[in-house]
């Protein structure tokens, strides 16, 4: 499956030279969304994610995730949680999705260490006098939502933009109606739904989540849940955003060296030991995929 951004072929050409200067992009990734601004520049939620520690104070902060979920994904989470102590950690998410498969993976183990979920982009200060803060109006989308759904406690601002929609053929989205697919293809799709809905259960989420999603082709905008889809989904659980990210004064989280975690059931850790099993049997996934117009994703 090849690199996309649904925008111009300046934009494609941008990202190759990207590319060629050394942030090379595996072939599985599937870019989720369109650029948010006409003819700018391509932002850090459609690049491949990055995780950071953000301190707040020196017994507190929270995990910054920014960027589209892809096969690399997982084991940079695993270095970056193997000399820190997340257990019950936030992770705010700025991402326009990714792989369905290595997302779930993400997920389960995001659930594995008790963490908590929002929607957020991290701003750090310019003075060592300021804390860094979260800017709320910022995008989930696609694979995001159920990275969102693996929090223990998830919070959702009310600018924030979460949106979902179908998975589909990496390969095959930049004209998905006037494609070709095999039997093998519809068996990958249907294969990959079966693992999105059995990790949706697991996480304590609604199957209208999976209705809202699974309505939505690649060719229309995505659909941007309203605050009561967040309910009836359970995507959001908690209307307080001192649920999810520490008050001033307040010390929920400690940066400390990782010890062995504790706590993780034996019914998530077997799934997930499971999906591992079952993507290994195919080099081909189905991907989350984006509309195919620049109208999914509003102006700003």
């Amino acid at each position: 499956m090849r690199v996309r951004l649904l925008r111009s072929r300046e934009l494609r050409w941008m990202l190759l030279g990207v590319a060629a200067l050394g942030m090379v992009v595996g072939s599985t990734i599937t870019i989720m969304s369109n650029t948010a601004r006409a003819g700018g520049a391509l932002e850090e939620r459609k690049l491949p994610m990055r995780f950071g520690w953000v301190a707040c104070e020196p017994n507190c902060g929270w995990v910054s995730a920014v960027g589209i979920v892809t096969a690399d994904t997982p084991k940079d989470f695993e270095d970056f949680a193997r000399e820190r102590d997340l257990n019950g950690a936030t992770v705010v998410l700025d991402s326009s999705g990714g792989s369905v498969n290595d997302a779930i993976t993400l997920g389960r183990r995001f659930r594995g260490l008790k963490m908590r979920t929002t929607v957020g982009t991290t701003m750090r200060p310019s003075r060592a006098s300021e804390r860094p803060r979260v800017q709320p109006e910022a995008y989930c989308e696609s694979m995001c939502v159920f990275l969102l759904l693996a929090g223990t406690t998830r919070y959702v601002p009310d600018t924030a933009h979460v949106r979902v929609h179908q998975i589909w053929m990496g390969d095959r989205a930049d004209d998905a109606k006037a494609a070709s697919y095999t039997a093998q293809d519809l068996m990958i799709v249907e294969r990959d739904i079966g693992r999105l809905a059995k990790y949706t259960f697991d996480m304590g989420g609604a199957g209208d989540l999976l209705a809202l999603a699974l309505n939505v082709p690649p060719w229309e905008d995505l659909h941007e849940l309203s605050r009561a889809e967040l309910r009836l989904t359970n995507v959001m659980t908690t209307e307080l955003v001192a649920d999810v990210l520490p008050a001033k004064g307040a010390v929920p989280v400690a940066l400390a060296p990782k010890g062995q975690e504790k706590g993780q059931d034996r019914f998530t850790a077997a799934s997930a030991e499971q999906d591992k099993v079952q993507s290994s049997r195919s080099t081909r996934t189905a991907e989350a995929l984006p509309p195919n117009t620049v109208a999914a994703t509003p102006q700003q």
